[in-house]
């Protein structure tokens, strides 16, 4: 298995958190990782996006020109990812920032779901929209187990940052389970 996904927006989307979450649950599978992040000098309102390689087998590169998936938060990421992604590839997109008209590509899964809405209407937080597309994205690419996503969760966040472990596994299920009424 080999499965490489890009996830953009802009900084302060949490961009780097979700890839550094799903990265973190793949090694808690005994799986290959590799995350590699790249941002604008900017802290918030810049680019951010970064690529997570993971493997049953030894990662050659951490880099990917054709990924097999894409996490869109912003327009400019879209505009800019959306032709690289492989034939029969993923791309889930964050509607809140990015007209659905603007995805194209027809030879691709696209997963088109206002994120921030739903974060703010079913966790009480915009800023779980990060959440509610990795959950989206697990329930459609199936890369990790979603319940060592949740499991990885209490590696990343002890102390005073425990409190918000149960709000990201409520905007994880969230994701997924708009993803699962959307195949139905």
């Amino acid at each position: 298995m080999y499965y490489d996904v890009i996830l953009t927006g802009f900084g302060g989307q949490g961009i780097l958190l979700i890839g550094d979450i799903l990265a973190q649950a793949a090694m808690m599978e005994d799986k290959h990782v590799t995350w590699m992040p790249s941002y604008g000098v900017e802290m918030r309102g810049g680019t951010a996006n970064c690529t997570v390689v993971i493997s049953t087998e030894t990662i050659g590169s951490p880099l990917t020109d054709q990924p097999h998936g894409v996490i869109c938060m912003s327009k400019p990421s879209l505009l800019k990812f959306q032709g690289k992604i492989k034939e029969k590839g993923l791309l889930v997109v964050n509607t809140s920032f990015v007209e659905q008209e603007l995805v194209t590509r027809e030879d691709i899964e696209a997963i088109c779901l206002p994120a921030s809405e739903i974060a703010f209407q079913e966790v009480g937080q915009h800023k779980m929209a990060n959440m509610i597309v990795l959950g989206a994205f697990l329930a459609a690419s199936k890369v990790v187990d979603p319940q060592t996503v949740v499991n990885s969760l209490a590696e990343l966040f002890q102390g005073e940052k425990e409190k918000l472990i149960a709000p990201m596994v409520q905007a994880l299920h969230c994701g997924m389970n708009y993803q699962n009424t959307q195949e139905v």
